[in-house]
């Protein structure tokens, strides 16, 4: 998820190198600071060339870090700005930093970050101290937070929609991976349990077929609304397509995997199967996924052999 962010990053920094050097060819007035404009496009041109050049490298820390020059490049624009008309001018900078953090970042990041940004652009502001600025600033600042709040809210839905299964309202494949992925890694770092669970319908099609797929639908939500109820907060189930699920279990070893299997199966009458694979060293999720998936069928053929 945060492959692309660095990438995006870049491309803040090239608008702002681009117009910095549009407001030291087009000063606002006679107190721009034409030499500190020239100056910081030319920071935001090789910002930008860096991180577009080391995005596939750069991590969380990387981006926080260039949000955070971004910031503080403002506030001494705004501290030389020595005029209301210049230092509400970098209204439209300051929003993009804001927006910027509220699309890329978790809500509580983004507002960090905004905190930051309007401390040391107001700080900039009142040391320039130019006359009758204030409720032009105040505008400026209240539209940042706006904004900012307005996107992050935008972008968690969007977030939500994206990585949820419309029927179940569980986790879809793609979230649950990455959920499962942060579970494992922790587990072979720490050498806690971790175990992986596949679960299936038995005779789902028959469901579909004599009792229409609504009944199927139906048979499939109330199933996850039941188990979700037997989880602890730390556990993960998602929806990984049709009538099959899976189960993240940090902290889990065999025994109490399948202990947790019995009290799910006690919670509905409906048929299902389940397969389970408890880390080993050096496993990676498509390796568990993959001895979960042959105990599951182990399990299937168990059933048909006793009936």
């Amino acid at each position: 998820m945060y492959a692309h962010r660095p990438g995006g990053i870049s491309l803040l920094y090239a608008v702002s190198a681009v117009l910095c050097v549009v407001g030291a060819l087009v000063p606002m007035s006679p107190g721009t600071p034409v030499p500190l404009l020239w100056a910081l496009a030319g920071v935001g041109a090789a910002g930008a060339a860096v991180l577009w050049l080391r995005r596939d490298r750069l991590g969380p820390p990387a981006l926080h870090v260039a949000i955070a020059l971004a910031s503080a490049a403002l506030g001494v624009l705004t501290w030389r700005s020595a005029t209301a008309v210049g230092i509400v001018g970098l209204g439209p900078a300051m929003v993009a930093v804001g927006v910027f953090s509220a699309h890329f970042l978790s809500r509580r990041a983004a507002r960090v970050h905004v905190a930051v940004l309007l401390t040391v652009t107001t700080a900039g502001a009142v040391a320039a101290a130019p006359s009758g600025f204030l409720l032009a600033w105040a505008t400026a600042v209240v539209t940042v937070v706006v904004l900012t709040e307005a996107q992050a809210r935008i972008t968690g839905e969007l977030r939500q929609a994206a990585g949820t299964d419309p029927l179940t309202g569980l986790a879809n494949r793609r979230t649950w991976e990455a959920e499962a992925n942060r579970s494992l890694a922790h587990a072979l770092r720490t050498g806690e349990p971790l175990t992986v669970a596949v679960l299936d319908l038995d005779d789902f099609k028959r469901i579909n077929d004599e009792q229409g797929h609504g009944a199927g639908d139906a048979l499939l939500r109330t199933l996850a609304g039941r188990w979700s109820t037997e989880l602890r907060l730390a556990d993960s189930l998602g929806r990984y397509g049709g009538d099959e699920f899976v189960l993240c279990l940090p902290g889990t070893d065999a025994q109490r995997a399948a202990e947790l299997l019995s009290r799910l199966r006690a919670g509905h009458p409906a048929a299902w199967s389940a397969g389970t694979a408890t880390v080993r060293p050096e496993d990676s999720l498509s390796e568990l996924l993959v001895r979960a998936d042959a105990d599951l069928y182990r399990d299937k053929r168990d059933k048909r052999r006793d009936t």
